[in-house]
Parts: C-alpha cells; structure tokens; sequence
C-alpha cells in the first residue's frame, strides 16, 4: 500500500465498489483485470471493504475500468440519477451539459435529452454524488435539479405551462413594441407616402431615436434572455443557439445605435439603422420558441396521462369504518373500498365483492376485465361497475404505475445510434456558424459592392440568425419522446430506447409457444396410467410434486388435482388447501370422471369414497430442471415428470405410450410422462389454447416483411400442428433454454437483426441473446426484466404493434434529420450570399429568423404526427360498447 500511496501522490486515484467478491481469489482475478486495462498504474482492491483503489498514469477512465471488471465476472458499483435541466434551448446545449456531467470524476456516461430537457448520468458509487452533478451543470450554465427516484411522481406540465404561458407574454409584449419599428422603417422604405409623412413630422432622427428606444425596450425586455444566456455561453467558450441570436440581433442594434447618435464615424452612404432587423428578429424568434413550447408540451402527452391516472386519496378500512387518506400515508395490508367509476389507487389483491375493471391504461385492451376475489388488481385502473375491497400489496415506487412511468420516462431520455452523427455535427456547429459569420462579414466588406459595410453587416447577421442548432437537437428526441409515449398508450413499453431503433431494423421474428402463441393457461385433457398403476395414486404424486412449481403447465395439472380431490400438499409454511369437505370431494372426483375419456370405467381407489378425504400427498426434495421437467421424493419415492427427453435421461422406457402420445401431438396436445422410482406409470395430457389473436397477430409480422419462427422447448409434433394452425411455416421444437439461443444463433447467420418473443424463465436467456427481447407483460418478472421491450397487454398483437412503431418513429426520426440538416446546408450558404453574384438574391435578417423559428416548429409538429399511429390490429381489435357491457353483466 505504501508504494500505491507514493503512486498516488503522482497519477490520479480512484476509489470504487465491487461486487461479487467471495475470496482471495476474487480478489487476484479483479486486481488483475483492472492492473491490465490500458491508463492503469496500479491497483489494489480489498475483499473486506469490497472495493478497489485504483491509480492511472495519466487521464482517468472510469468506464474502461468498469467494462474491465464485468468482463472478469464481477460488477462495479453504479449508480443512476436523473435531473430536470434548464436553460437548453439546442442541441449546443445538450452538448455542453453532457461535458459537464462527463467532467466530474466517476461518471461512466451522461445522456441529455433537449425535447424533455432532462439527463440521466451513470456514475461509480461513492466516487460522486448527485449535488455535485448538478452543481457541475450549473457551472455550465444549466441549472440543474435531481428528480428522485421514488419520490411521488409529480407532473412536469405546471413547469412547461409556465413557460409556455412566459414566452406567450413576452411575444405579445414584443410584438406590440415592435410593429411600430417595423411600420415607420419597413413602411419608409415600402410606400414613399409614408416616407414622406415621417420626414414631414417627426423627421428622421426623431424617426431613428425613437426606433432606438422601443427597439432596445425588445431586446432587453422579452428578449433580455438570450443575452443572459448565449454571452456568458460565449465566454465560456460554449456557444449555443441564444449565442447567435444575440450576437446577430445586439450586433444590428449596437450598428444602428452608433449610426444613430454618431454618424461622424460612418462613411457617407453607410449610416444606415437596422433596428427593425434586430426587434424583428427577437420577435420571430420568441414566436417559434411560443409554438415549439406549445407543441413540445403535447409530446409528453403521454407521461402526463399516465402520471395522472394516480388518485390523491384512497377509502381505508380504519377500525371497521371507512376513511379517506392521502395516497402517501397507503401501507401494505390496508382494506381499500372502490365504488363504480373510482380508480383503483394502488396495486392489491381483491378481498370481497365483483366488477369490471378498465385497464386499457395498462394493456392498451379496450374491454374491461371481471375482478373477483383473489384478483389482482393494478394504481391507475377505473372500477367501472360494481363494488369491491381489495388489500394492498404495492406503494409507491413499487406499482406496476410507477414501473410503467418509470420505463418510459428512462425510454424517452435515451439516445439512439442514429443520434451519434447528430452528436458529432453539433459539437462544431456554433463555432463554426460563427466563424462563417465572420468570413462571411470580410467577404463582404472587401468584395462586396458600395456600402460594402452595410452589406457585410447585414449577410453576417443573416447568416447568425438562420443557422439553427434547435431543429437538430429536436429532431432525435421528440420523436422518441411521441413515439414511446404513443407506445405506452397501446400496451407497448420500450425498456431500452435504443430498441426503439433495433427493432425497426429487424427482419426475423422468433416466437414462443406457451404463453405466447397460446393463452399460456394449459389444461389438463387426458390422463393415463401404465398397467399395475393406481390412477388416483399417480395423480397424486404427479400433482404434489408440479405442486411446488410455478410453471403454467405445473399449475394446470394441479388445478385437475384439486378438481378431483387429490392435490397435492403445499410446501412446508403454505397453508394447506386441501382439506375440504367430503361430498366435495366426491363430487369433484365425479366431475374428473366426465371429462377424462379414457378412465370411464376405473373404480374409486381405497380411500376416496363417501366415507374417506382427499388423497393428498407431500413433495421434499424438489427440482426443477428447465426445458426437460421436475422430480421430487414423495411419501418415499421418486417421482419424475417431464418430457420424453427427460425420461430418457432418467432410463425410462416410454414405449408404452408412443402410440398415444403421438396422437396427442397431433391434435396440438403436448403429452408428458410420469415415472415412479425409475418406472413409467402414466402419461400426462395437456392443451394450451392457441390465443384468439395470435392467427392475425402472425400475419401481420409477415405483412411487415418479418420471416416469423417458432422456437419451443415443446415437442415436435404438438408444436408443428399449433404452427399449422396459425400460419408459421419454420418451427424449431424439443430445445432446452441454450438451445434457444443456438436457434437465434443460426438465424442471425442469414438475418441481419432478430426479435424474440417469449414469456416465460426459460425465455430469460433468448431474450437476452435476440437483437431486441420482447416480454410478454403477463409473463414473469425475469423475463420482463431480461427484454427490451414490454408487450403489457399479454397479446402477440402487440409484437406487431411494436415492430410497426419502430419503424414508423424511426422514418419519423429519419425524416427530422434529413429537413434539419437539409435547411442548415442550403440556407446558410444563401443567407451568406453565394446567390447574390448569380441571380442578386440576398436574404434579409428577418426572413431568416422566420425561417429558423419554422424550422424548430416543423420537426417538433412531424413528430407530433406519432400520436396518430394505429397499430396493424387495430381495426380487428373489437370494441366493448354499453350495450355489450351491459349484456355481459346480465349474463
């Protein structure tokens, strides 16, 4: 440590966390993989501490030090944080901000967003903190406010109201100053009747003086904020967009103001006034950024929509009585009561009473959904008839709610590759309209015909004023921000923004079966029994151990069990729900009898008569073994259910049943095989309806270009005739989890990006390995978490809905950058004068503020056109209307 100390009095040091260290080995294999990263002098790390004390020879980077440790297996410490920034007005300023954040010590990256003129910096724990981000944006010229995670969610229209209602002002108060500057100079220069009134009463210095003082009442009234902002930019050697407007517009006006009250130091033909040029200017400006704010504010329409969903108070049982208290003070565990029309507040469990619930804010689903004791129910949704009690289970942070916002809001803020070019052209931008300016000024000035210096003042002022940074810094993120938000609203949540641009890129599409191309609610159809087997027995045994799974199909065999009266009993500490009553029992039992055709004439087993309970049964040393099955002891011995495959691994002859199990499969039943301490004892029949859009969903992947796969750990025969059925003609069947992933492997071969659409554990990893990794929103928490892009509402239709967006908000994007770009390359050589030699065109000032503010407006409303999107199902998607709700309900 001394030699580090002596190192670090030298080379800059760096402290961060580790995790994931368990010993002295873990300890050599990160010391030795952060020693090896390029900039490196020396490194120590500590297992007690669990943290890592690094010294670089020369300029720190942190992020190489972070990549360098995960690719050893381990994680450094990081953490996030996200800030309301203000004061940008262009893609200049996205820039420079980004600088500041990525200047503070330990940031790994900062990503800054104009259209919601929020950033979100990633940076190593302990290493910095979010005051001192902030603080380094101020410094910058951008203050800068956290916005904390977990906090309640709090809208941002009231602060963009604000400023919309701000710039409404001010442009009224501008336009009134400036119309008479405009008539009295515009107006001279126009109608020689009005020349000639001015000169006749009031004279032109008068004229001159007073263009002077309603002129500057422009400039440092409503348009004093663009010299507050754009000189001191300039001074910091970051100039941004309100840097030109105010060198362009102080420039005309200093000119005219020395003209007007020195004259003397002008050559003859040259004392000309641009007051109009500079009050006209502020005026157009303030107008665009007026519209830009206005329609800016309908971007986020989305956010704002679902942060409004969230009620203020709620109605709690308290001591037996109801009791309305703010949202904040809601725990886990209270009894909340929703009347009809009520939003449901938070995220719980329904306790007592039935209804119909709207939760189209959540899958984008028009129909409402019937909620009954035990149904979960999600903050945000709207109890439309009837009355029901429900216990919290989620606050806060914690509600699907807050987790939706929080995805789009973290969506909306990221930046896109295609950003990357962007990025590159607006760090010289400014600098460089500048340094065209002042080319553009000698030009003129030495070449330019007489008053050469009227000329070149007012081509350089042209060239300041037209030159718009604003449209390519809008160009990008609006479209993001309309494009998710529009998602959002149809059930389709994009986790990662960059898959916003993966996915329209994607020319193969792989789906998975249970629970994606069917309802992932699997029924028990048939149940057979090897000879020497008790029926009632074996399903028993079958039923305690896919007891103690979670799996769709584990589940569906255990609701049959219960059914019958023979479930298996729950896990140690899981209240047992077997016990009931006899003739229920009996009944149930009954009930099995009718629908399982093949066992008509077996007998009541020992122990399930009038007189006798529920055969139960207990599961210990379960297992799980993904893609093949499950095993586990019961009532001392082993039993094994899963797949042919997996009943050869365990040496069970399954020969049997190959007859049958064929049959199944080929009436899109998936067949599974139970086996007793080594011995096949009986074969286990299960459906899973295909899901009533999942035909239509299919080909409208294929109308899109999409080659559409199945790929399913289920076995061949079943999965082919559920393919047949709606429409996909590549199937890949009998893969376990890594298996997946080499059939997304040999698709990438001869497909240059590949989606993957799954619901389930064993999707995690597919989901992971695809280009982009669309979730199914009913599925499970891991497969959520492993995907990029969220279908909420549970529906292969929103596959199509996703893969459509993508690449209309993408064309959108396209469509920004191109008219950005385009107007910057071609009006700013025009607004410099190369037409003037040719053809005598010449562009005034205010023309060029005119069309700057269109510019920013033109990209902001293309965006704004998103809104408008359909997804391809739409029209197909049918509507619940009051006279079928109310049919439903008599029903």
């Amino acid at each position: 440590m001394s030699s580090l100390s002596a190192a670090s009095k030298q080379a800059a040091g760096f402290s961060l966390g580790i995790e994931g260290m368990t010993c002295a080995s873990c300890v050599a294999r990160v010391e030795k993989a952060i020693a090896t990263t390029p900039g490196v002098a020396l490194a120590s790390v500590n297992l007690a501490t669990q943290r890592a004390e690094v010294v670089f020879s020369g300029a720190p980077d942190i992020a190489a030090v972070v990549a360098a440790i995960g690719k050893a297996g381990y994680g450094a410490a990081i953490e996030t944080a996200r800030f309301d920034i203000d004061k940008m007005s262009c893609a200049s300023c996205v820039n420079h901000v980004e600088k500041a954040f990525k200047k503070v010590p330990g940031v790994i990256k900062a990503n800054v967003n104009l259209a919601a003129r929020t950033g979100t910096v990633r940076f190593v724990a302990g290493a910095t903190n979010a005051d001192a981000l902030a603080k380094a944006a101020a410094s910058a010229g951008y203050p800068a406010r956290e916005i904390k995670l977990g906090a309640p969610a709090s809208s941002s229209a009231d602060r963009r109201g604000k400023e919309s209602h701000d710039l409404t002002r001010e442009l009224l108060i501008a336009t009134v100053l400036t119309a008479p500057v405009f008539a009295i100079e515009m107006g001279s220069h126009l109608f020689p009747a009005v020349h000639s009134l001015v000169m006749t009463t009031i004279g032109m210095q008068a004229s001159r003086i007073i263009q002077f003082i309603l002129t500057a009442l422009v400039l440092f009234g409503p348009g004093l904020r663009f010299f507050t902002t754009g000189f001191p930019a300039l001074w910091r050697g970051t100039p941004d967009m309100n840097a030109l407007v105010a060198l362009g517009a102080g420039t005309a006006f200093a000119y005219s103001a020395l003209v007007t009250f020195t004259p003397s130091l002008f050559p003859a033909g040259t004392s000309h006034v641009y007051f109009e040029s500079a009050a006209v200017i502020v005026t157009l400006i303030l107008l665009g950024r007026s519209l830009e704010a206005r329609a800016k504010g309908r971007t986020g329409a989305a956010i704002e929509h679902l942060i409004g969903l969230k009620p203020k108070t709620a109605r709690v049982l308290r001591e037996g009585a109801p009791v309305d208290i703010a949202l904040e003070d809601v725990v886990a565990g209270d009894i909340i009561l929703v009347k009809p029309g009520e939003k449901v507040p938070v995220d719980g469990q329904v306790v007592e009473g039935s209804s119909f619930v709207d939760e189209s804010m959540l899958t984008g689903e028009p129909g409402p959904v019937t909620k009954g004791a035990g149904a979960n129910v999600v903050g945000g949704t709207i109890n439309r008839t009837g009355s029901f009690s429900f216990r919290v289970t989620k606050t806060g942070s914690d509600t699907v709610l807050a987790q939706i916002i929080r995805m789009v809001e973290q969506a909306q803020g990221a930046k896109l590759p295609i950003q990357a070019l962007v990025d590159k052209v607006t760090a010289w931008f400014v600098p460089a309209v500048i340094g065209v300016a002042a080319l553009t000024f000698a030009l003129w000035f030495w070449l330019g015909p007489a008053p050469s210096l009227s000329y070149a003042l007012i081509q350089m002022v042209a060239v300041l004023i037209i030159a718009c940074p604003c449209a390519m810094g809008l160009a990008t993120p609006t479209s993001i921000m309309v494009g998710t938000g529009r998602g959002a609203e149809l059930g389709v949540l994009f986790r990662k923004g960059d898959a916003l641009q993966a996915l329209a890129n994607v020319s193969a599409i792989a789906l998975d079966k249970t629970g994606t191309i069917t309802k992932g609610r699997p029924e028990l159809t048939d149940f057979l029994v090897a000879p020497g087997f008790d029926q009632m027995e074996v399903l028993a045994f079958v039923a305690a151990v896919e007891a103690r799974s979670e799996h769709p199909i584990a589940m569906a065999i255990t609701a049959a069990a219960k059914e019958a009266g023979v479930a298996g009993k729950e896990p140690p500490g899981v209240a047992d729900q077997s016990n009931l009553h006899m003739k229920r029992h009996v009944s149930a039992w009954r009930r099995f009898l009718s629908w399982s055709r093949l066992t008509k004439h077996i007998q009541h087993p020992a122990g399930t008569s009038e007189e006798a309970g529920s055969v139960t049964a207990q599961a210990v040393n379960f297992a799980a073994r993904p893609g093949l099955g499950a095993e586990a002891m019961v009532e001392w011995h082993h039993v094994a259910v899963g797949a042919d495959r997996f009943m050869a691994a365990q040496g069970v002859d399954i020969a049997a049943f190959a007859e049958a199990a064929a049959r199944f499969g080929e009436d899109a039943k998936s067949p599974l095989y139970a086996a007793i301490d080594g011995k096949l004892a009986g074969l286990v029949v299960i459906a899973d309806p295909i899901a009533p859009n999942a035909r239509r969903a299919v080909g409208a992947l294929r109308a899109q270009g999409l080659e559409v796969i199945m790929v399913t750990g289920d076995n061949r025969r079943t999965a082919e005739a559920v393919a047949r059925e709606v429409g996909i003609g590549t199937v890949v069947a009998e893969v376990l989890p890594e298996g997946k992933i080499n059939a997304l492997h040999e698709l990438r071969a001869r497909h240059r990006a590949i989606a993957f659409v799954g619901d389930g554990i064993n999707d995690a990893p597919a989901l992971a390995e695809a280009d982009v990794g669309l979730a199914i929103g009913g599925g499970t928490d891991v497969a959520i978490e492993a995907a990029d892009v969220v279908l909420m509402s549970g529906d292969l239709g929103g596959a199509a809905a996703a893969v459509a967006l993508s690449r209309v908000t993408m064309r959108n994007i396209k469509q920004n950058l191109f008219w950005a770009f385009a107007y910057n390359m071609i009006l700013i050589p025009v607004a410099a004068g190369v037409l003037y030699p040719a053809f005598g065109i010449l562009l005034s000032p205010m023309l060029g503020a005119g069309a700057m503010a269109f510019s920013s407006v033109f990209v902001v409303t293309n965006a704004l056109r998103l809104r408008h999107f359909m997804p391809p199902l739409q029209s197909v998607v049918p509507l619940v209307g009051k006279e079928e709700l109310r049919q439903a309900l008599a029903e």
